[in-house]
């Protein structure tokens, strides 16, 4: 619907708002609940709440109606590529915006026949009573790790869900059963490979495979082997455990656990990552398709696969391109109704238009979003 300048300066404001007031919930949550982190020197932190339902209490059922006053928070931690996503959708849910709030909810816009607020629907289509004074039946809590953290805190018990941006078996190869993990994927990412904005400037808009495993392996340390100025390369990645790094290195060497030993820096989110590249003139970088800037400091380069040449903007999201990977939500031995609201409002075509997509990854096509809309807990309405 086109709005005028006056619509759209209120709507700006009220989407900075509701994000923030949304995000001060999560805040409040994990200062009362405390903090840990995990990551060693990568520089990461992570805040989350172990007030989840039990497995005890998932597996033996909930009552029809829940009370919102005894709900403790849902709490997620991990990837900083799936972050976007669920960080998103927890600062919306936390404002429980009404159903005429267009900007925000809308639910006519999505064929979802409601006058609820926005969580007080998903969490009621689960049996939780609506919130009180506009709050919502639970709040969201959701923390900031990488993916090897994520999937340890959800299998450790502290977290409710653990988001991972690479399948769980590639993060914990060491273990000899993964059937009490639930992998709930909720958008696809295509990551592109970025570089500082001198080279692309200087010519280097395309590398072929061979080219960019060369570079990771220290095999092409000059930018002018590959068409650009005579200046060293620095070849900057994401921190081992991360899930960027572990699906970049099983999509490029097919396997995860592959040396690169050509690589000159590791950073803990991609953040962190793209911040550098930024302050760079001669860096490479794998990073996750949210975090690109292609008009500023971290634009994209092309990259040349079998014959392919995979762009931003036109085919990274083919399913030939090598470098995708489904971003994940994971779930321990089943998945509690209270975990199941959150999630179906991320898989709904309101939640794939809201939160996947703005962070500019995939959509997940309709056959796809039935297939995880499955694997959550059964409607107490």
């Amino acid at each position: 619907m086109a709005r005028d300048s006056e619509r759209q300066d209120e709507s700006a404001t009220r989407r900075k708002f509701l994000l923030a007031s949304g995000a001060a919930g999560v805040t409040a949550l994990a200062g009362c609940s405390g903090s840990s982190s995990e990551d060693g020197g990568s520089g990461e932190s992570s805040a989350t709440s172990s007030g989840g339902e039990s497995t005890e209490e998932a597996a033996s059922g909930e009552t029809e109606t829940q009370s919102s006053s005894s709900s403790s928070p849902l709490t997620a931690d991990g990837s900083s590529t799936v972050y976007p996503i669920t960080s998103d959708g927890g600062s919306v849910w936390n404002s429980n915006p009404p159903a005429d709030d267009e900007e925000y909810w809308g639910p006519g816009q999505y064929d979802i026949d409601t006058d609820k607020p926005l969580a007080d629907y998903w969490a009621g289509l689960y049996g939780f009573e609506p919130g009180s004074e506009g709050q919502p039946p639970f709040f969201v809590n959701v923390g900031l790790s990488h993916s090897g953290t994520g999937v340890e805190k959800v299998m450790n018990g502290q977290v409710d869900i653990g988001d991972s941006s690479a399948p769980v078996e590639d993060e914990l190869p060491e273990r000899d059963s993964y059937e009490q993990f639930v992998d709930h994927v909720v958008g696809v990412d295509g990551q592109p490979i970025v570089v500082s904005k001198a080279i692309k400037d200087a010519g280097v808009t395309k590398l072929t495979g061979d080219q960019l495993r060369q570079i990771y392996k220290g095999e092409i340390t000059n930018w002018n082997e590959v068409g650009g100025p005579d200046r060293e390369i620095q070849a900057l990645g994401r921190a081992e455990g991360s899930g960027t790094d572990t699906a970049f290195r099983a999509n490029l060497y097919d396997d995860p656990e592959a040396s690169m030993p050509g690589i000159d820096g590791r950073y803990g989110q991609n953040q962190q990552l793209q911040q550098a590249i930024a302050n760079s003139d001669n860096a490479i970088g794998y990073i996750a398709l949210a975090f690109v800037q292609p008009d500023g400091a971290v634009p994209p380069i092309a990259l040349e696969l079998e014959g392919t040449t995979y762009e931003y903007g036109k085919n990274l999201g083919a399913k030939g391109y090598p470098l995708s990977r489904d971003l994940h939500c994971y779930t321990w031995e089943g998945t509690s109704k209270k975990e199941s609201a959150f999630l179906a409002m991320l898989l709904s075509e309101f939640g794939q238009t809201n939160f996947v997509e703005p962070n500019n990854y995939f959509k997940l096509p309709p056959e796809r979003r039935e297939e995880e809309m499955a694997k959550l807990a059964e409607q107490s309405n």
